[in-house]
Order: C-alpha cells, then sequence, then structure tokens
C-alpha cells in the first residue's frame, strides 16, 4: 500500500479534503466495496444445478479424496490468494486494527485480479498472539493456493512467516518484507551498473531494522553484498556488539545477523564514505551533511513512506551524482511492491510451488532489472507521456504499468521453482507457458496467436506510411522482435531518428529498417511515372503526378506495392478512412473476382471472439455485395484459426417481416449459401438469435447455424458501425481488431486515427499472413 496519510479531517487541506471524499465515494458506490465473488461456471437450468451441486458435485470430492493433487484441476484453489492481516501495522496509518485495515486488503486484491488474474480473498483477524495467528492461518490451507501476508507489524511478522513456512505446503510470502526486497535489490543492481562499482565491494548503510529492512539486506546478500560490508542502524544506534543489548544477548536473531564489530555508533558514522544508502524506517533521518560525506556516485534507496528519509531534491542539491529510489509515485524510481507480488504468485500458483524461495525471489530481481533496460513499452509510454523512460539514473526500475513484467517474472519463477525442487506441476515449455501468459498482457494475445505463427513462418515486407508516427516505430519495433516482418517506413529519416531515440527503441536505419523519404529519394522519377501511368487518362498531368507523389505517404505506398518495393501496407493513422481508401482503390485495385472492397472489425467479448461486417465502405449494398463481403470476410476469420459461422442480421426473423431490408438480407443469405454451403450460416435473424442457439430454435429448429454466430454480416455500414463501436465500449473494454480490409488486389490495411501500438502490431501480423495467402492462392 502506498502514500497514505494518517491526518484526520479536521487538519486536511482542500485539496486533501476533496481527495477523502473522492476516496469515500469510490468505496461506496455504485457497489460497497472493491471486490466479488463471481461464477465461472453456467447456472442457468436443473441441469447445471445438479452439476455444480447435488448430486454431481460428489465426483468432484471423491476424485479429489482419491487424488489430493487434482483440487488443482477441479476447484479454483489453484487460482486463489489469501491476503491476511491483523493490522498491526498498516502502511502510513499505523497500528489501526483489522476491521480498518479491510479496504486496504481490499484494494490488495483488485491488484492481484487486474494485474495477474488471481482470485482473492481478503482475510482479516482480529489477533494478536502470533502463536494464535500461525495456528488460525495454518488451518485454512485446504481453501488455498498462497497467502500474501500483509501490514503485520515487526517483529511478530518474522516469526509467523517462518512458522507458516515450516508448516504450510504452499507459498506463504510477507509482501511487506520480500516485495519490497525484490524491487529494491532490482534498483540496487541497476544503479551499481551505472556508476560502475562492484556488488562484492560496495559499502552499505542502512536505516532500519524492522521487516522490509531485513529481507531487503538478505536478498541484497544474496546477489554479492558482503554481510561485513554492510552497517545497520536502529532507534538505538549501530547494531554493534558493544551495545547493552548485544552483549546481553537480547538482539533477535534478525539483528544478530548484522550485529557488527565497530566503532561506529550513528547513522552519520557508517553513511560516511558508504556507497549505498538503504532506508526503512523514518522521514527526514538522512541529512544532507551526511549524504555529503559519502563515497563518489551513491546511491540512495530511501523508502519510508509517505515521506522519505531524505527527498530527491535536497539530496541532489548536495551530491548532483547520486543516483535516488523513493517508495513515492511522483519521484523517479519508485519501489513499487507491485511490480513484482502479483507475478511472483503467478508463476508460483501456475507451477504448483510448495513454497517460495530464494531463487525465486533472486530470479525475480534479475527479470525487474533486466526489463528496465529493454524499451519502453507502449503502455508505459502512453501512461507517462512526455516522460524519458529510458534506462538510466532516473529509470532503474520498471513502471507499475509495464505489462510485459507478467511474461518476464511469471516464467522465470516457474522456472526457478523446479530448479528449487518445490514445483509440483514444472512447467516443461516454457515458451508456450509464456505466450499463454499474453492474455493478461493484451487481450488480442491468443486469438491473434494463429495469426502471429503464420506471419513467422515467412516475414513479409511491409510498408508504413505513417513512418514517423511514434506509435508505428513502437509497433515496428515490436514486430521485429516477434520475427513477422521486413519493415519500410516512409518519412524523413532524420524525423523518425529522432524520435527512434527519444522512445529509446533499437530500430537501426538500413539495417533493421528500410527508408522511403518522401522528399528525397531516388525512386521519386520512377514513382511519379508509375502514378502518371495509372491515372493520365483521369486528367492526371505529370506535374499533378509529381505533387501527388510528394504529398501523399499512402500513395507512396501503394506504388511501392505496385512497383514490387513491398508485399503490404499498413495506412491510415492519420487522415480520413476515405481518402486513404481512395488511394488504394486508384493504385492497388481489386483482387482478381472481388466486385467490391469491404471491412470488418473484431471485437473481444468476454465469452468470444465476434466479427462484424461491412464497418466503413458500403453504405447500403445489395443482397449480391453482402453476398460478396460474407465470402470475403469468412475467408479472413478462418485466418484466425477459426471456423466461420455467419448470421446475416436483420430487423426481421426468418421471414417475420417483408420490408426490403429484410428482403434484401434474405437473399443475400441465400446467394451465400448456395456458393458456400459447406460454411455454417444462416438469416435472415435477430442479433440475439444470431448468438443463441436456444432462441432461434424457438423459431426455426433446424437452422444451418449451429450454436452462437462469430460473424455477423450487417444490412448496412450504419449498422455495422453503430453495432461494433456500441459494443467496443460496453462489451469488449475497447479490445479490437481490425478494420481489415477486404478486396484488395494486396494485403493493405487502413486503421484509424485512434489506432493502438498493439493494433498495429496485430494489423502488421495479419498483413503478413494475408501475403503469405495470397501467394498460396496463385
Amino acid at each position: 500500500m502506498t502514500d497514505i496519510t494518517s491526518k484526520n479531517t479536521k487538519t486536511l487541506s482542500p485539496a486533501e479534503a476533496a481527495l477523502r471524499e473522492a476516496a469515500l465515494d469510490y468505496h461506496r458506490a455504485p457497489t460497497r466495496g472493491k471486490i466479488a465473488v463471481t461464477p465461472t461456471k453456467a447456472l442457468s437450468n436443473q441441469r447445471d444445478l445438479s452439476l455444480a451441486y447435488s448430486p454431481g458435485v460428489a465426483y468432484a470430492c471423491l476424485a479429489i479424496e482419491e487424488d489430493p493433487s487434482l483440487a488443482a484441476d477441479y476447484t479454483s484453489r489453484a487460482n486463489l490468494v489469501a491476503v491476511i492481516t491483523n493490522g498491526t501495522a498498516v502502511l502510513g496509518l499505523g497500528d489501526i486494527g483489522p476491521l480498518a485495515s479491510k479496504p486496504v486488503m481490499e484494494g490488495k486484491g483488485c491488484l492481484f485480479k487486474k494485474f495477474a488474474g488471481i482470485d482473492v480473498f481478503d482475510i482479516e483477524l482480529a489477533e494478536r498472539d502470533p502463536d494464535k495467528l500461525v495456528d488460525m492461518i495454518a488451518a485454512m490451507e485446504p481453501t488455498l493456493g498462497g497467502i500474501n501476508l500483509e501490514d503485520i507489524k515487526a517483529p511478530e511478522c518474522f516469526y509467523i512467516e517462518k512458522k507458516l513456512k515450516e508448516r504450510m505446503n504452499i507459498p506463504v510470502f510477507h509482501d511487506d518484507q520480500h516485495g519490497t526486497a525484490i524491487i529494491s535489490s532490482a534498483a540496487l543492481l541497476n544503479g551499481l551498473e551505472l556508476v560502475g562499482k562492484d556488488i562484492a565491494s560496495v559499502k552499505l548503510a542502512v536505516s532500519g531494522a524492522g521487516a522490509a529492512a531485513t529481507a531487503c539486506l538478505d536478498l541484497m546478500v544474496g546477489l554479492g553484498v558482503k554481510r561485513e560490508n554492510i552497517f545497520v542502524c536502529d532507534s538505538k544506534g549501530v547494531i554493534q556488539d558493544q551495545r547493552e543489548d548485544a552483549k546481553a544477548g537480547k538482539l533477535d536473531e534478525s539483528k544478530q545477523r548484522y550485529c557488527q564489530v565497530t566503532a561506529k555508533r550513528t547513522l552519520a558514522d557508517v553513511v560516511d564514505g558508504a556507497d549505498v544508502f538503504l532506508g526503512c524506517s523514518a522521514a527526514g533521518v538522512l541529512t544532507q551533511e551526511m549524504v555529503v560525506t559519502m563515497a563518489p556516485k551513491p546511491i540512495i534507496l530511501a523508502l519510508a513512506n509517505p515521506e522519505p528519509e531524505i527527498r530527491p531534491e535536497l539530496a541532489k542539491a548536495v551530491r548532483p551524482d547520486c543516483i535516488m529510489a523513493t517508495g513515492r509515485s511522483d519521484y523517479p524510481n519508485q519501489v513499487n511492491n507491485v511490480l513484482c507480488f502479483p507475478y511472483i504468485f503467478r508463476g508460483a500458483l501456475d507451477c504448483g510451488a510448495s513454497k517460495i524461495t530464494e531463487e525465486m525471489k533472486l530470479a525475480c530481481v534479475r527479470e525487474i532489472a533486466a526489463l528496465a533496460k529493454a524499451e519502453t513499452s507502449d503502455e508505459v509510454a502512453a501512461a507517462y507521456a512526455g516522460e524519458e523512460l529510458a534506462f538510466g539514473p532516473d529509470y532503474l526500475i520498471p513502471k507499475p504499468f509495464d505489462a510485459r513484467l507478467i511474461l518476464r517474472i511469471a516464467p522465470a519463477v516457474a522456472k526457478a521453482a523446479e530448479e528449487s525442487g518445490v514445483a509440483a506441476r514444472p512447467i516443461k515449455d516454457l515458451e508456450a507457458y509464456r505466450q499463454s501468459l499474453e492474455r493478461f498482457v493484451y487481450q488480442t494475445g491468443m486469438f491473434m496467436r494463429p495469426v502471429f505463427t503464420a506471419a513467422k513462418a515467412n516475414p513479409a515486407r511491409v510498408i508504413y506510411a505513417e513512418g514517423e508516427d511514434e506509435r508505428v516505430l513502437r509497433a515496428v519495433q515490436v514486430a521485429l522482435d516477434e520475427g513477422i516482418v521486413k519493415p519500410t517506413l516512409i518519412g524523413r529519416p532524420e524525423v523518425i531518428q529522432a524520435r527512434i531515440a527519444r522512445a529509446g527503441l533499437r530500430l537501426k536505419l538500413g539495417v533493421d529498417v528500410a527508408i522511403i523519404d518522401p522528399e528525397n529519394d531516388s525512386r521519386f522519377r520512377q514513382y511519379w511515372e508509375a502514378y502518371h501511368q495509372a491515372l493520365g487518362r483521369q486528367g492526371v498531368t505529370p506535374d499533378m503526378a509529381k505533387a501527388a507523389v510528394r504529398r501523399s505517404a499512402t500513395t507512396i505506398g501503394a506504388l511501392a506495392i505496385k512497383l514490387g518495393d513491398a508485399d503490404a501496407m499498413i495506412c491510415g493513422m492519420v487522415g480520413r478512412y476515405d481518402s486513404h481508401l481512395d488511394h488504394v482503390r486508384d493504385l492497388i485495385g481489386l483482387r482478381a473476382g472481388a466486385k467490391s472492397f469491404a471491412t470488418m472489425n473484431a471485437l473481444m467479448l468476454e465469452q468470444h471472439t465476434l466479427f462484424i461486417t461491412d464497418t466503413f465502405v458500403n453504405d447500403a449494398p445489395d443482397a449480391e455485395q453482402l453476398a460478396e463481403i460474407a465470402a470475403m470476410a469468412a475467408d479472413e476469420v478462418q485466418r484466425f484459426g477459426l471456423p466461420p459461422k455467419l448470421a446475416f442480421v436483420s430487423h426481421s426473423m426468418f421471414g417475420s417481416s417483408k420490408r426490403p431490408s429484410a428482403l434484401k438480407m434474405r437473399q443475400a443469405y441465400e446467394l451465400f449459401a448456395a456458393a458456400h454451403p459447406e460454411i455454417e450460416a444462416d438469416g435472415e435473424m435477430h442479433g440475439d438469435a444470431a448468438l443463441s442457439a436456444s432462441v432461434r430454435a424457438t423459431f426455426l429448429p433446424d437452422s444451418r447455424l449451429k450454436g452462437a454466430a462469430n460473424l455477423l454480416v450487417l444490412p448496412s455500414l450504419d449498422a455495422a458501425n453503430i453495432l461494433f463501436n456500441v459494443l467496443k465500449i460496453s462489451s469488449s473494454h475497447g479490445v479490437t481488431v481490425g478494420p481489415i480490409l477486404l478486396g484488395a488486389a494486396a494485403p493493405v490495411h487502413i486503421l484509424t486515427p485512434s489506432a493502438t501500438v498493439r493494433r498495429i502490431v496485430n494489423m502488421t501480423a495479419l498483413a503478413v499472413a494475408d501475403v503469405l495467402a495470397l501467394r498460396g492462392a496463385k
């Protein structure tokens, strides 16, 4: 939990009071609290009930009784974590008790679900006795796949975690200790790399000896910090052998590990000459005077929250060469536990780990450190627009919204669990596992997998009309990393190069990507002459041809395909769809046998994927056009590894209306069915009947369409576009693929100005797959 203040309402500023009211409204409405339990199986009839409960449930119970490991198959246990607290150390609020801590625990559950798809029970226990807490928590093992201990005060938290690990055969993880340790250790690794210091030789000064500090030190020692180079201060000063509690043998085990033989007695003493400061203590304890005495290029990890041991601006004022990390989101290098806890549990649950080992935590550290050095993802760039997010002193660790964290950490944790001997269900194919995790990253990931597989088999030359657009550059980087494309960018090289550098990408002009410069390219004469030859009898003079080629990047891209310099094109990020389509129509034209262009969009709905046509091109297609559009769309649906199942949608239900639009949709279906009897289709029908076999059966029990349709053919552009946009917002959370252009003589896809990086990547893969299909057809 972060940035919570213990101020009461009497001392709040107007801004804080407004935030308080907004937060209370957020928690109260429209549904009280932040989490709920939702069934994962249908319960719509008596048969469902008999399977979910008695008598059918008995078979699942008996199977688990015979083989307890089957609980992972027949129950939600393998995806269920308990977030458990007694409310004795709620960050920023202190000992507020279990009931008052419940909003925090619910919030933690939300983070587990949002970032890693893990279900959570938040459990707040009114118990302070450590042994009783251990007994209560351990007794819940049959219910849970893992336990996340939260906001339990030190030193009891050490004892509770230790005893639970000894007694339980599921992962137990005290996030306040280990989450902070993992993130701060990743920051340390990258900070030392930047300043060129060896981890084995650095001196580490520490303020704080509680749960978080001790866990940080244990993990840093595992990474290579020498124990003899660590000097820890608690509220009584330096932990050293001449202290009264040390001489009396009263130091707890965690402090005893870092008790030194030294003449140093104060924090100022140990900070003098230190390479690294680690603070897990209180606000303001590290002064500017102390920072001045640190070694060259010091690393300061000031993690007290909400106010750090020293603010970055104060430290940098006296030591501009320092590198800083804090727990605050308003400064660079935020040590935020959400960077690790969802993903370490994801990997541990998926391999059936019985505990979280040091090796698993170290694997997590290394993956987080490595990700900070990769180019910034489009999600992070969008979430932190305007910030320079390239590896360096102000970017030691990834941002919390970097969706790639799960793809790196979970497989690494699962692999480390197997190597540690604690994985009950080792994951043999880690690459396939990584691909399965893409469902949490890109909701289109699994749906697009067949397309990407086809594209990887034979990468094609794709030209990008808006080559200077940063979204395009990021997409090209991803597509190159996926191994699916040989890209060409249309744009000014100096502009493209500057934007590559600003985005922190690895693209090399002339090596990774080809360039067509609209202002200065040796092919200019060849291109305008080809343009004039194509349109010379439509009133286009040579001068007009030259101007057109200079002016329109989509024209250049279309000519590149026409002249054999590219196989496919992605365009449309700037300007009107119809303008781009005009250039495609003039220069590329229709494929053999096609009579018109059309478009199709795909929506990722919760239960299934739905394609809709025609969303952008034909205002009021007649029956013959609709039948042709349906056939082209069905071909494209198969590119996704799905059998097309068509519904010709209307206000009419199997002849219930004689209006012209109903007759048109009926005729369109009949024409399509006659030409493609092998494809499931039916019509004309209502929209609900298209998606529900039971609704359809009420009117026509012997329908040729079985189950739900996945391709809806709409009677007009207005109907298709309106339906698509309504579903996009109301049901698919904006997760779409397309527009997919149908009928062109070459693979061209005209996107829209709202296109995201992921959509451009997806459409690149589809364009490459279309190239392969076109070659196969020839």
